[in-house]
């Protein structure tokens, strides 16, 4: 981790100085990461794809002003999920986020129903699936990005506070209230399986 931190603060110094070869190796290193993050917070394949080169588009813009102190893939996070909370504000007045996704079986956001699932197992993680869908939906947009930080990313709350300019307790604050109405939109699915 140490390792690849001080290779992309190298890269981040050569791209500073004008070498495209040095950024499009940090796209490479990251794009994957900002993907699954916005996947996770948009819940569309094409949207997502959107945030990461709109977000790497804005990485390249503010570069000169990244602190060397700071993580470069944390940086980009912050930068993915401010882009997410534009893009919510922007599609505001559109269709609900997840209204017309189609269950995604084997690729999914959420990365549910195996390969070699029985049927009863493949309906069982597309029904939970489309359930989590609507249940991040119904989220705020700062509920949604805490609750994917946390609970698909594993960060920390501090690092969920930075990422989304929040002190700690309101970052555990939106979290809690993230988990509390997604335990109410997946307790159905609790007690048929008990």
């Amino acid at each position: 981790m140490v390792a690849m931190e001080e290779s992309d603060l190298a890269a981040v110094c050569r791209a500073r100085n004008g070498d495209a070869d040095a950024f499009r190796t940090l796209v490479e290193r990251h794009s994957r990461s900002v993907f699954r993050l916005t996947y996770r917070m948009t819940g569309n394949e094409q949207d997502a794809e959107d945030l990461v080169q709109e977000t790497f588009i804005k990485a390249f813009r503010k570069l000169k002003g990244f602190e060397e102190r700071a993580r470069f893939g944390s940086w980009l996070h912050r930068i993915a999920v401010n882009c997410f909370f534009d893009w919510k504000r922007r599609h505001r007045t559109h269709e609900q986020l997840d209204e017309n996704i189609e269950p995604r079986v084997q690729t999914g956001a959420f990365g549910f129903a195996g390969h070699k699932s029985n049927p009863d197992q493949l309906l069982l993680s597309m029904e939970l699936q489309q359930r989590l869908e609507a249940g991040l939906s119904e989220l705020s947009t700062q509920e949604r990005a805490a609750f994917v930080l946390r609970h698909f990313e594993g960060m920390s709350i501090e690092e969920i506070g930075r990422l989304l300019d929040l002190d700690i307790s309101a970052a555990k604050h939106s979290v809690f209230r993230a988990v509390k109405k997604m335990r109410r939109v997946l307790s159905p699915m609790v007690s048929q399986t008990e």
